[in-house]
């Protein structure tokens, strides 16, 4: 069967978000600091849900950077979760602290700036992200199918704890449905 035909390993409903879950528990990513953000709601009420996780809420994206690196130096395993526009003020925390500490950071970051944005300072970081991710020579994926979703963030996982390298999971709306605007 080839894998696009596969159902998901471990997820209960085949969501986007239910799918992210299971393969963080899999790869026993338990410690998930984030910044609240709209489109990744359902992920972030399922992972309070569970016992699993510890999960809760940071002020900014670099104080839940900060948070996952102290965690792997102390032998714990964390992902992070963001809006593109949040990634704007990570360069000097990824530059300085997980490249050259080899910190395994796993970053979910749910993209905003594209398909119908109406926030133009959204568009604008949305165009940096990818050009900033190469210059720091991170490992980047932008996911858009939901049939790519499990094997791409399992194998980044994997290689990101491999190679003590971070790496960027970018969850296009194509994949998430993005954020609704309403009139």
């Amino acid at each position: 069967m080839a894998i696009a035909e596969q159902q998901p390993q471990g997820s209960s409903d085949g969501s986007w978000h239910g799918i992210v879950l299971q393969t963080l528990k899999r790869n026993e990513i338990n410690l998930i600091p984030y910044v609240p953000d709209r489109v990744v709601t359902p992920l972030i009420k399922n992972l309070h849900a569970d016992p699993f996780f510890t999960t809760f809420a940071t002020a900014r994206e670099e104080e839940a950077v900060g948070i996952v690196a102290g965690a792997w130096m102390g032998g714990r395993r964390g992902a992070v979760l963001m809006q593109t526009s949040g990634f704007a003020t990570l360069a000097n925390v990824l530059a300085s602290l997980a490249v050259p500490y080899q910190i395994p950071l796993i970053m979910l970051v749910s993209e905003r700036g594209t398909l119908g944005e109406f926030n133009y300072g959204q568009s604008l970081v949305c165009r940096t992200m990818r050009p900033v991710l190469d210059s720091l020579a991170l490992e980047h994926h932008t996911i858009t199918r939901l049939d790519e979703l499990e094997f791409i963030t399992d194998r980044s996982i994997k290689q990101a704890v491999t190679t003590q390298a971070p790496v960027a999971l970018i969850l296009n709306p194509l994949l998430t449905g993005g954020k609704v605007f309403d009139k």
